[in-house]
């Protein structure tokens, strides 16, 4: 999953700070973390408040916007894994 992705994902359980979003995304560099953060921040899909980061109603409809193509995404992984094991 890539680093913005995954931070909505987080985002959208429930609101955090940078560092309980860096334990979450282990494999993220702090570096990568903060430069996505700043982004989405700055594209309007993240607020930034005094108890941790929120996804803002932007990014709330993007993280329903993205819902389905998550969906049909491990449809795929699952026939195409289906598919490989057949060969």
């Amino acid at each position: 999953m890539c680093p913005g992705r995954r931070i909505l994902w987080e985002l959208s359980q429930t609101p955090t700070g940078c560092r309980e979003l860096q334990r979450r995304c282990e494999r993220m560099s702090s570096s990568v973390l903060s430069t996505r953060l700043d982004e989405l921040t700055d594209a309007r899909l993240l607020a930034l408040h005094s108890d941790g980061y929120h996804l803002t109603p932007l990014g709330q409809d993007l993280v329903e916007a993205l819902s389905p193509l998550g969906a049909w995404s491990r449809r795929w992984a699952r026939e195409t894994n289906d598919a490989a094991a057949e060969d």
